[in-house]
């Protein structure tokens, strides 16, 4: 099975989760142990969600993985924080290249973080929350990749 297959059918079995009759951080929590179990190099798999009255800051939510002790993340700070105040993925495939890093672990080699948007009242979107996987492989991810994570994250825009 290539990648394209593997994601495919992930893609599926996270529609299954995202429509069980469960709690958002349940769910949540079983996709990231889903994608975790199923592919190999993405090592620590999490969701970063927004705080609502600190709309500046991200809180970390479902996650599978070594814990972190990056539960709370200032827009700017690090890649994710930076995905945040920019409103778009980043693929970062040597953290050590990164002056804005925030390390989670020494061995992570490499980051991918995408961004979730919910559409507001006035059909806006609005950034509720982000995917985040950390890799022990340097360059890990490519673009398979960021189009399968933006595809999870339209997914999960409904449980915010």
């Amino acid at each position: 099975m290539n990648k394209k297959e593997k994601f495919d059918l992930i893609e599926k079995k996270i529609k299954e989760i995202i429509e069980q009759e469960e709690t958002r951080e349940k769910k949540l929590l079983s996709i990231t142990e889903l994608i975790s179990s199923e592919l190999d190099y993405y090592n620590w798999v999490g969701f970063y969600i927004v705080d609502k009255e600190k709309k500046n800051e991200l809180y970390l939510g479902p996650f599978t993985g070594e814990p972190t002790t990056h539960t709370r993340i200032t827009f700017g700070k690090g890649v994710c924080g930076r995905s945040a105040q920019l409103e778009k993925s980043l693929l970062i495939s040597d953290v050590s290249q990164e002056s804005n890093y925030l390390s989670c672990s020494i061995n992570v080699k490499s980051e991918i973080v995408v961004p979730i948007f919910k559409k507001n009242e006035n059909e806006n979107n609005l950034y509720v929350a982000q995917i985040d996987v950390d890799s022990h492989l340097r360059n890990a991810f490519d673009q398979l990749d960021e189009i399968f994570l933006n595809k999870i994250a339209n997914f999960c825009s409904d449980l915010f």
